[in-house]
């Protein structure tokens, strides 16, 4: 985490004789995070990513570098490349169902301030797009992202992944084409997606799984993130009637799941969600930790939920 607060800071250390070159590098950031993020799905190496960029930029001739952002852009996809293949291991061993780290924003800030709230203006990083993109190996993910979403030429990724220019081609074919037939729901606009989470919320207060059903799309999708740390769904879950069910035997152990005091409306990658701040056990119930949850709207109904309660993927998110 220190990293993230330092980054910026290094740079201008670093550049005290070459303010240009920082500040030329500082234009290309946001899009430089989108990268990394949409590749790694977490914040942290999307950050450590950037900064190696700088680093390496820092130490070679840059009047040999023809084109500055696809130059960076190579170079990170590189960076985001080694890590993933040395964060294979970690996800083998991995407690229970994987969803990247959201970036978490309170309704109502300012448009564009900072880097992260550009990024999440993207489409390619909704939750839904980033849980589809990690389930692709990491030669597809990188060969998809880095051509389909960031036009970088076939000849440099298959360098980048040390094969053929025609096998990165398939990579990226095989990548576009899981993509494509996952038919992930296009992004909705943010008063209908409250006035369906407001349905939600609604339903669950009435503790009859029917009316929980009703606001749910009949393939629901319902996928948690505990990490082995927290408690959240075990495996994914999928139908209205199956997650309907799963809530009411929730409220039954941890009361009401959405208190005034501890729920509040926040934007996940762009789109409307609910942090919760969790309960305390009181009233023989037992503590609920806290989270956040992303949802997918499709056709006026809830089409996935994404519970993310793993305190390592929670740690920008004020609660």
């Amino acid at each position: 985490m220190e990293c993230r607060a330092c980054v910026w800071a290094t740079i201008g250390r670093v550049t005290s004789t070459d303010d240009a070159l920082a500040e030329r590098f500082t234009e290309h950031r946001a899009h430089l995070l989108g990268v990394a993020y949409r590749i790694t799905g977490s914040l942290t190496d999307s950050e450590d990513a950037v900064q190696e960029a700088w680093f390496r930029l820092a130490a070679v001739d840059t009047t040999e570098i023809r084109e500055l952002r696809g130059w960076l852009t190579t170079v990170v996809g590189r960076i985001c490349l080694d890590r993933l293949k040395s964060a294979a291991a970690r996800r083998e061993r991995y407690v229970g169902q994987w969803l990247p780290e959201p970036v978490v924003r309170p309704l109502g800030i300012p448009e564009q301030a900072n880097p992260l709230d550009v990024v999440v203006q993207d489409d390619g990083v909704r939750m839904a797009a980033l849980v589809l993109l990690h389930e692709l190996s990491p030669e597809q993910r990188v060969a998809f992202v880095l051509h389909d979403a960031f036009s970088v030429p076939f000849t440099e990724i298959a360098d980048m992944l040390g094969c053929s220019v025609a096998a990165a081609r398939q990579h990226a074919s095989r990548g576009r084409k899981a993509v494509a037939q996952a038919d992930a729901p296009p992004r909705v606009d943010l008063a209908e997606q409250r006035r369906v989470l407001e349905s939600f919320v609604a339903a669950m207060a009435t503790g009859d799984p029917a009316a929980i059903a009703q606001v749910l799309h009949p393939d629901a999708v319902l996928i948690g993130d505990g990490g082995g740390k927290v408690r959240t769904a075990a495996q994914r879950m999928v139908g209205a009637d199956k997650i309907s069910r799963f809530a009411i035997g929730l409220m039954r152990m941890y009361g009401e799941l959405a208190p005034v005091e501890s729920m509040r409306f926040v934007l996940i990658n762009g789109d409307l969600g609910m942090l919760f701040a969790g309960t305390d056990g009181s009233n023989g119930f037992r503590p609920l930790d806290r989270r956040v949850t992303a949802f997918v709207v499709r056709d006026g109904k809830i089409a996935a939920l994404y519970d993310v309660v793993n305190p390592d993927k929670l740690t920008t998110v004020e609660f």
